[in-house]
């Protein structure tokens, strides 16, 4: 039996509760393929899987949702999520479990063709703000008749937001600090900065209002302004704030609610397919080595270069 290196979470905190420790790779069977992973994607959901306050029953946490590698060796009478798979073809998996590893052994429905489009890293990080971005357009209804107020623009989910609501033919209004104004307009974002009188710069961008409102950022300015401007509050949605979203009576969308989680999954193969015709990219900012995982961990709870971050190992 071969042997991976995995980082789990001995304890409950930030990069300091990570270890790195040799783990047994089972071989794959019916239903189940290997990978040996090139990248790892990273996203704020890993750190919040290990934080704080959890039954110490869970430990050692795994950690990692999404990767892209190779596959190594195929279960019997197995075909990937996409169709076909032989050993040798790249690939890309979301919803996985314990994903910052050097591989894994894991359900082939998770396991898609790699668009040739991306690199390792960039395709590690493609599904997870992909169906998180579709989810929220969908969820509002967005269409090509739309003035779209997005919350964060700049991140990762605002980059992908972005990406799709341009191929919907919406018009979006991203919020953002001046220095990330190039990474907003570069997608096709209208850029306007966040902060006091807010509401008034989006209403002088767009003098005939805005129809729908989708915040990535929770803060209470966010959901305050979207509130104000928004009429239709089925057509304001966030991925963070549920607490507002269920006191103000909006949506709040998240891999937690079954309907999003079943969504989600079902939109995978539709985001893979725009980056695989180039629709869509995924920006990265920085990389790590594998073996420096507290160090990523680190720089993801941190202010960084818009983009995503990514492990990758010495494959």
């Amino acid at each position: 039996m071969s042997t991976a290196r995995k980082w789990v979470a001995v304890d409950f905190g930030g990069p300091e509760v990570l270890r790195q420790v040799e783990v047994e790779l089972p071989a794959p069977r019916r239903g189940e393929v290997t990978i040996e992973v090139r990248a790892a994607g990273m996203n704020p959901a890993d750190y919040k899987h290990i934080g704080p306050g959890q039954d110490r029953k869970l430990l050692p946490l795994s950690i990692g949702y999404e990767v892209a590698g190779v596959l190594t060796a195929i279960g019997p009478a197995t075909e990937l999520a996409s169709g076909g798979g032989a050993v040798g073809d790249e690939v890309v998996a979301s919803m996985v479990s314990g994903g910052y590893t050097t591989a894994l052994t894991t359900a082939a429905k998770d396991v898609f063709a790699k668009p040739a489009t991306l690199s390792f890293a960039a395709a590690a990080n493609l599904l997870l703000v992909g169906t998180t971005a579709a989810d929220m357009l969908h969820a509002t209804r967005v269409g090509a008749t739309d003035t779209v107020l997005l919350h964060g623009a700049a991140g990762a989910v605002g980059n992908s937001v972005l990406q799709q609501a341009r191929l919907l033919g919406a018009r979006v209004i991203g919020t953002a600090s001046e220095a990330s104004f190039d990474a907003v307009s570069r997608f096709g974002g209208e850029p306007v900065s966040y902060g006091d009188g807010l509401a008034e710069r989006v209403r002088q961008a767009a003098p005939g209002g805005v129809t729908a409102a989708l915040d990535t950022t929770g803060s209470e300015e966010a959901i305050d302004v979207s509130l104000a401007l928004v009429s239709d509050r089925q057509r304001i949605v966030t991925i963070v704030a549920a607490a507002r979203a269920k006191a103000d009576g909006f949506i709040f969308v998240g891999a937690s609610n079954p309907e999003s989680a079943r969504f989600r999954a079902n939109a995978r193969a539709h985001i893979l397919a725009l980056a695989a015709e180039g629709k869509l990219q995924v920006p990265i900012a920085q990389t790590f080595p594998m073996d420096e995982a507290p160090a990523a961990l680190a720089a993801l709870l941190g202010p960084h270069a818009a983009g995503k971050l990514a492990l990758i190992t010495d494959s």
